[in-house]
């Protein structure tokens, strides 16, 4: 497994506390959790799937840049396979010496996991459809054609 992919429940305190130190006076936290409706539709559970090794090397990368950016120490934590609802999906954590940059890199961060990495959500919903969840389509998913397909 990778350094930023998990298969198992991911632990925001224990990734807050990789970040934290001494001379870092600010801590924010984001914590993505799988929520039980998507475009009107009840969710029951979501699958997360990626191309590991290009997904833990873009978020390296993310990581790098924040610190490259701004004066933080930031992580991130992205879960893969079936999720409930209710479940953490994303952590991220960003220390920093002071809030507004803490807070700033933690936004640009999550929005750059969000726009750069290689992960895809399938949710199944409740009247037993699935789809793929997609922000630039019409309603903001696309019906799965079989468990297996892909986008």
């Amino acid at each position: 497994m990778s350094a930023h992919l998990r298969r198992e429940a991911l632990d925001p305190a224990a990734l807050a506390d990789a970040v934290t130190s001494a001379d870092r006076g600010a801590l924010v936290t984001f914590v993505g959790i799988v929520r039980d409706n998507h475009a009107g539709k009840v969710v029951r559970r979501l699958e997360y799937s990626a191309y590991e090794p290009m997904a833990d090397a873009e978020c390296a990368r993310i990581v790098a840049e924040a610190a490259e950016r701004w004066p933080v120490v930031a992580a991130v934590e992205h879960r893969i396979g079936v999720l409930a609802v209710g479940e953490a999906a994303v952590v991220i954590a960003v220390a920093g010496a002071h809030r507004a940059e803490a807070f700033d890199a933690c936004r640009w961060v999550i929005e750059e996991v969000k726009r750069r990495v290689p992960i895809w959500k399938r949710e199944e919903y409740a009247d037993g459809t699935t789809a793929w969840v997609d922000p630039t389509a019409p309603g903001g998913a696309v019906p799965a054609q079989d468990a297996g397909s892909r986008p």
